[in-house]
């Protein structure tokens, strides 16, 4: 099961210079948010910053050892801004009537 610091230590890997922030949101390992800051982030806009750790984690995706993985990627002035946010959790949105989008993986192999 993961833990919070390997999952910074995974993010390093991508971005080494970041502050980077892991939550497991349920408690059970695999619902993890992560806060990623970097002045390397300056003028990229959101999905390109997400897209590298996006791949990075896709293996661990891929065979469940990562379930869920909420990414924030700010600039430090976007991080001061926000501080303070809550991580999302689909569990809890359900619990207080959030309405969002869920995201299914296809089975290839079919």
């Amino acid at each position: 099961m993961p833990t919070a610091e390997w999952m910074v230590e995974q993010v390093k890997e991508v971005y080494p210079n970041a502050e980077v922030e892991a939550t497991d949101t349920t408690g059970g390992g695999d619902h993890w948010f992560v806060r990623i800051v970097d002045i390397g982030f300056e003028g990229v806009r959101l999905f390109k910053r997400q897209k590298p750790v996006i791949q990075h984690f896709k293996q661990h995706i891929q065979t469940n050892y990562v379930h869920a993985l909420d990414l924030k990627c700010q600039t430090p002035e976007e991080a001061e801004k926000s501080s303070g946010d809550e991580p999302f959790s689909p569990h809890e949105a359900k619990r207080s009537k959030f309405v969002g989008l869920q995201v299914r993986r296809t089975n290839k192999e079919e």
